[in-house]
């Protein structure tokens, strides 16, 4: 019944779920801020190893198929963060950020898994409540006044209604499948990003980085096999 308290203490795991998550979309901002979102997505969505790792640990048996998919999850993060720049090869912009918010997403699944698991309605509160203080703090340590026009607070809102979505429906998945699994889906998110970069900002990368992205996004795809 709704109206009770949580059904076990465990939903207090969604706190270190809301730091790693808010970690990964602070770092995968700035990312996208600093580089391409064509590159930073895909390399931010390799966080998908983190928990195929954790399932592993805990007794999950991966399958030579995630195996692959690891190798070229991790082939093609090297392939799409080398960019030339005249006749020589450098670290795409954003390529440290993307990995950073890959660690930040990477601990965010298997701690809100475990909170799902004991009762998703409370750890999608906890989750959300974790992460407004943190966001409050932010804004009231910024030295200069926040002001959004009506257009981006729209635009905000509608992001954040579709971000606590999201969480909540990971939460609600936490006991229908492995940690390994949910967590890896829920990783594919990459693959809209990189469609909406090229038809909406109309954004171009060099044909290696376009073949990291494209391996990238297909071991992601396979660890989820």
């Amino acid at each position: 019944m709704r109206g009770q308290g949580p059904a076990g203490w465990e939903v207090l795991f969604a706190i270190m779920a809301s730091l790693g998550g808010m970690l990964g979309l602070f770092a995968y901002y700035r990312g996208m801020q600093a580089g391409a979102m064509s590159v930073v997505a895909p390399i931010a969505g390799v966080s998908a190893i983190i928990p195929v790792i954790f399932g592993i640990a805990t007794g999950d048996n991966p399958s030579p198929t995630q195996i692959a998919g690891i190798a070229c999850a991790l082939v093609g993060v090297g392939l799409a963060s080398v960019e030339h720049h005249e006749g020589s090869r450098r670290v795409a912009a954003g390529v440290g950020l993307a990995l950073l918010a890959a660690l930040g997403f990477g601990f965010y699944f298997p701690w809100m898994h475990a909170a799902g698991e004991v009762d998703f309605w409370w750890a999608s509160l906890v989750f959300r409540s974790t992460a407004m203080l943190m966001l409050v703090a932010a804004v009231a340590a910024k030295p200069t006044p926040l002001r959004l026009t009506p257009r981006q607070l729209a635009l905000a809102a509608a992001v954040g209604v579709a971000d606590t979505t999201g969480n909540f429906l990971f939460a609600a998945s936490s006991d229908q499948g492995a940690v390994s699994l949910t967590s890896v889906l829920a990783s594919l998110y990459p693959v809209v990003t990189v469609l909406l970069a090229a038809s909406v900002l109309h954004e171009r990368v060099a044909p290696m980085q376009r073949g990291g992205i494209v391996l990238t996004l297909t071991g992601v795809v396979l660890i989820s096999v």
